[in-house]
């Protein structure tokens, strides 16, 4: 068991309390704005903007720039979504729907720009060189395409969460980062939960119309 805390905490052992505590406010608001998600409420963007602006400055101190690139792409998809989620359509705001053909199309080819770009960005680095940069690779553009999705309410985005953050969970332990760890164990729940939600609000909006 203490092998189990030592490895949790021997990064914050070395870490300064301004790093820690970043990463606890990120943890909080990250896991707020999940919360959010699978309630459908709006305070899921600006919680979440709060979270991805300070993992932007932690990554950059772990120089994590996969996950770098991931929080800038959150902190602009989370404003597009905030947008897309209060606009309103012939006086409607936006619902829950299925991906078509051209949805799928169009998150297969965020996948692949987004793992190419990311490829690119660690070679620039000099930096693709730790079998952790290729599950980031992994992860970012699954998590790009699943941000997408969700800011126009598609369902299919809760499993590519899911599928995202059963990669994460161990990852984040193996960076250094046990909060972060802890946040994605959390995350999944959350997204198995929210897929649930989503799924029975499809069904009663599909029931109506």
């Amino acid at each position: 068991m203490n092998e189990i805390f030592d490895f949790f905490l021997e990064p914050y052992r070395s870490a300064t309390a301004l790093n820690t505590a970043l990463e606890l406010i990120a943890v909080l608001t990250g896991i707020a704005s999940v919360w959010y998600a699978k309630k459908e409420n709006i305070l899921v963007y600006p919680t979440g903007i709060i979270s991805t602006i300070v993992y932007v400055y932690i990554c950059y101190q772990f120089t994590l720039y996969g996950d770098l690139i991931i929080n800038i792409y959150y902190t602009l998809m989370s404003i597009y979504g905030w947008y897309m989620w209060t606009h309103l359509v012939d006086n409607h705001h936006i619902e829950i729907t299925r991906t078509n053909s051209s949805d799928k199309i169009k998150a297969i080819g965020i996948f692949l720009f987004t793992a190419v770009f990311v490829v690119a960005v660690y070679l620039y680095f000099d930096r693709f060189d730790r079998i952790t940069d290729y599950f980031d690779t992994l992860t970012t553009g699954v998590f790009f395409a699943a941000m997408w999705l969700m800011a126009n309410k598609k369902i299919e985005h809760w499993i590519l969460w899911i599928i995202g953050n059963i990669i994460s969970v161990p990852l984040y332990f193996i960076k250094g980062l046990g909060f972060s760890g802890v946040q994605f164990t959390i995350f999944l729940i959350l997204a198995y939960l929210g897929y649930k939600s989503w799924k029975k609000t499809l069904n009663k909006n599909i029931s109506i119309s």
